[in-house]
Protein backbone atom coordinates (compact mmCIF):
# COMPACT_ATOMS: atom_id res chain seq x y z
CA UNK A 1 0.00 0.00 0.00
CA UNK A 2 1.48 3.39 -1.11
CA UNK A 3 2.00 5.66 1.52
CA UNK A 4 0.31 8.96 2.17
CA UNK A 5 2.21 12.02 0.27
CA UNK A 6 3.81 14.43 2.42
CA UNK A 7 3.80 17.94 2.09
CA UNK A 8 7.61 19.97 2.72
CA UNK A 9 6.02 21.37 5.54
CA UNK A 10 5.51 18.37 7.54
CA UNK A 11 8.33 16.29 6.84
CA UNK A 12 9.13 12.95 8.56
CA UNK A 13 6.69 11.69 11.09
CA UNK A 14 8.55 12.59 14.30
CA UNK A 15 11.40 14.04 13.54
CA UNK A 16 10.40 17.25 15.28
CA UNK A 17 9.67 15.54 18.48
CA UNK A 18 13.64 14.00 18.30
CA UNK A 19 14.85 16.97 17.36
CA UNK A 20 13.26 18.81 20.57
CA UNK A 21 14.47 15.49 22.67
CA UNK A 22 17.93 16.50 21.36
CA UNK A 23 17.72 20.01 21.99
CA UNK A 24 17.57 19.41 25.58
CA UNK A 25 20.85 17.53 26.07
CA UNK A 26 22.90 19.04 23.37
CA UNK A 27 23.66 21.74 25.91
CA UNK A 28 25.09 19.45 27.88
CA UNK A 29 26.73 17.58 25.27
CA UNK A 30 28.03 21.11 24.03
CA UNK A 31 29.71 21.40 27.49
CA UNK A 32 31.06 17.91 27.80
CA UNK A 33 32.78 18.69 24.33
CA UNK A 34 34.00 22.21 25.24
CA UNK A 35 35.70 20.31 28.23
CA UNK A 36 36.99 17.74 26.63
CA UNK A 37 38.91 20.15 23.94
CA UNK A 38 40.36 21.95 27.03
CA UNK A 39 41.46 18.74 28.71
CA UNK A 40 43.18 17.92 25.48
CA UNK A 41 44.94 21.00 25.37
CA UNK A 42 45.94 21.39 28.20
CA UNK A 43 47.44 17.64 28.58
CA UNK A 44 49.18 18.78 25.14
CA UNK A 45 50.67 21.54 26.73
CA UNK A 46 51.85 19.50 29.66
CA UNK A 47 53.25 17.04 27.25
CA UNK A 48 55.02 20.04 25.65
CA UNK A 49 56.63 21.47 28.64
CA UNK A 50 58.22 17.67 29.89
CA UNK A 51 59.65 17.10 25.85
CA UNK A 52 61.23 20.67 26.35
CA UNK A 53 62.21 20.12 29.69
CA UNK A 54 63.74 16.38 28.96
CA UNK A 55 65.40 18.29 25.64
CA UNK A 56 67.48 21.08 27.87
CA UNK A 57 68.40 17.78 30.11
CA UNK A 58 69.65 15.71 27.43
CA UNK A 59 73.16 14.04 28.20
CA UNK A 60 73.68 12.08 25.42
CA UNK A 61 77.34 12.49 23.91
CA UNK A 62 76.28 13.57 20.89
CA UNK A 63 72.90 15.94 21.84
CA UNK A 64 75.92 17.88 24.43
CA UNK A 65 78.41 18.02 21.35
CA UNK A 66 75.85 19.57 19.00
CA UNK A 67 74.91 22.14 22.13
CA UNK A 68 78.65 23.15 22.70
CA UNK A 69 79.09 23.22 18.72
CA UNK A 70 76.15 25.30 18.37
CA UNK A 71 76.91 27.59 21.29
CA UNK A 72 80.42 28.44 19.52
CA UNK A 73 79.14 29.16 16.45
CA UNK A 74 76.51 31.53 18.36
CA UNK A 75 79.18 33.59 20.36
CA UNK A 76 81.22 33.46 16.82
CA UNK A 77 78.50 34.88 14.77
CA UNK A 78 77.95 37.82 17.90
CA UNK A 79 82.05 38.66 17.27
CA UNK A 80 81.19 39.23 13.71
CA UNK A 81 78.57 41.59 14.84
CA UNK A 82 80.62 42.90 17.86
CA UNK A 83 82.98 44.34 15.33
CA UNK A 84 80.45 46.15 12.83
CA UNK A 85 81.55 43.78 10.05
CA UNK A 86 77.51 42.86 9.21
CA UNK A 87 77.04 46.87 9.14
CA UNK A 88 80.21 47.65 7.52
CA UNK A 89 79.57 44.93 4.58
CA UNK A 90 75.86 46.17 4.30
CA UNK A 91 75.02 42.49 5.24
CA UNK A 92 76.75 40.92 1.90
CA UNK A 93 77.95 37.54 3.35
CA UNK A 94 80.36 36.89 -0.07
CA UNK A 95 82.12 40.05 0.92
CA UNK A 96 82.36 38.23 4.66
CA UNK A 97 83.58 35.27 3.78
CA UNK A 98 86.45 36.72 1.08
CA UNK A 99 87.64 38.71 4.18
CA UNK A 100 87.64 35.64 6.31
CA UNK A 101 89.59 33.50 3.54
CA UNK A 102 91.99 36.67 3.79
CA UNK A 103 92.60 35.80 7.25
CA UNK A 104 93.01 32.68 6.98
CA UNK A 105 95.61 32.98 4.33
CA UNK A 106 97.40 35.65 6.34
CA UNK A 107 97.67 33.02 9.02
CA UNK A 108 98.86 30.16 7.14
CA UNK A 109 101.62 32.13 6.05
CA UNK A 110 104.81 32.89 7.13
CA UNK A 111 103.47 36.33 9.36
CA UNK A 112 101.30 33.73 11.46
CA UNK A 113 103.01 34.66 14.98
CA UNK A 114 102.92 38.52 14.37
CA UNK A 115 99.29 38.94 13.18
CA UNK A 116 97.88 36.69 15.71
CA UNK A 117 99.76 38.50 18.48
CA UNK A 118 98.35 41.63 16.89
CA UNK A 119 94.65 40.77 16.79
CA UNK A 120 94.84 39.22 20.01
CA UNK A 121 96.14 42.38 21.85
CA UNK A 122 93.30 44.40 19.92
CA UNK A 123 90.73 42.27 20.86
CA UNK A 124 91.97 42.03 24.40
CA UNK A 125 92.32 45.95 24.82
CA UNK A 126 88.88 46.04 22.97
CA UNK A 127 87.29 43.75 25.23
CA UNK A 128 88.45 45.73 28.50
CA UNK A 129 87.64 49.03 26.63
CA UNK A 130 84.20 47.56 26.48
CA UNK A 131 83.74 46.05 30.02
CA UNK A 132 84.60 49.22 31.29
CA UNK A 133 82.30 51.52 29.14
CA UNK A 134 79.84 48.91 30.88
CA UNK A 135 80.35 49.76 34.42
CA UNK A 136 82.17 46.36 35.29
Amino acid sequence: MPSPARTPRQGRAGARRARLSFAASNASLRRDLVGSRRALYRSTAARHRVEASKARTDTREWVVKRRERTRQLIELGGLVVKAGLVDLTDDDRAALYGAFLSIAGKLQGEERGNALALWQRKGKRAFEAEQEANGN
